[in-house]
């Protein structure tokens, strides 16, 4: 049986047997395992049921720690990392030799981030090595805010989630790379595009790639509901295309006059999108357990998280 409590020495003495645990970070909580143990890396691959071609993200405890797994740092690797770390920003670096190719995926680059979660923080402190730790879900499916997200997702298959209650910021890290002297935008994420042009200038784009992708979260179909998920700019017309199903709505904000029939969650009743991430995946959990027929999301406001908000919708919708 699975448990779920706030004990760091317990999780760690699981992380030093090569164990898996699920920890909380302030984007969702990850699935994590020793970066140097073979077992524990491929217990996360086989946990998720992910495909070996998606690397991990590393998750170290400071900045000073950056040396242990990535070589030739660029500048503005340094300009982003001591404006986000610790915080929701993963950056993709030259890997150091040591650092496993299951984690990478086989290319010679390592994704790596400092988690700003006082549990995970503390969890690293005391562990001689990294964790490897991608959302704590089956491949695919809606990543988890909560600890009881995990302990239903696996039940039987984990043996600690380390409880950190509801994550702060509630969608995953944006993720960040460097090639040819550019910084490119692989994941849309919690750290708003705006604000990492603000420290390194333009920032360029990659980030759908459903074969070799160079970070996490860049396949086509990914975070979705069970439930078919639509996404659109008129949810008012969308709903009369489905007269009859039993249909579940997601707003942005109360501004939109929904029928009192229709089940309908409210991301944020001031519109605001820093809460409306925070509330993201948890609205899409409940709508998903009420046995929906059809999930309509209304589409952000293109700026700031708005735009990471309907990046995860979008991977999330029916095509």
């Amino acid at each position: 049986m699975i448990k779920v409590n706030a004990d760091i020495h317990q999780a760690a003495e699981l992380l030093n047997k090569e164990e898996l645990v699920a920890i909380p970070t302030e984007t969702v909580y990850g699935l994590a395992g020793n970066i140097y143990s073979e077992k524990a890396i491929k217990g996360i691959f086989e946990m998720k049921k992910r495909p070996f071609f998606n690397p991990l993200i590393v998750h170290i405890k400071s900045l000073e720690y950056l040396k242990e797994v990535a070589i030739d740092v660029p500048e503005n690797a340094y300009k982003l990392a001591n404006a986000f770390w610790p915080g929701p920003l993963t950056l993709v670096l030259k890997k150091k030799e040591n650092i496993s190719d299951l984690v990478t995926a086989g290319k010679d680059t390592v994704a790596v981030r400092i988690p700003d979660h006082p549990i995970a923080l503390a969890l690293l402190e005391i562990l001689d090595f990294p964790l490897a730790a991608p959302s704590a879900n089956p491949f695919g499916c809606i990543s988890p805010t909560q600890a009881q997200h995990v302990a239903n997702y696996f039940p039987d298959e984990l043996k600690m989630v380390l409880d950190g209650g509801i994550c702060e910021r509630g969608i995953e890290s944006t993720i960040v790379g460097f090639q040819e002297g550019k910084t490119i935008l692989y994941r849309y994420g919690s750290v708003a595009v705006e604000d990492i042009e603000a420290v390194v200038g333009e920032v360029f784009f990659i980030t759908k790639n459903d074969t070799t992708p160079d970070a996490p979260g860049m396949l086509t179909k990914h975070y979705a509901p069970k439930t078919a998920t639509y996404l659109t700019e008129n949810v008012a017309e969308l709903i009369s295309s489905f007269i009859g199903k039993r249909i579940g709505v997601l707003l942005l904000d109360g501004k939109l006059a929904i029928d009192s029939q229709i089940t309908t969650i409210v991301l944020s009743e001031k519109g605001d999108l820093i809460e409306a991430a925070k509330n993201l995946y948890e609205s899409l959990h409940q709508l998903d357990k009420m046995n929906l027929d059809v999930i309509i999301a209304q589409k952000m406001p293109e700026v700031g998280l708005g735009v990471s908000i309907n990046d995860r919708l979008e991977r999330a919708t029916k095509k």
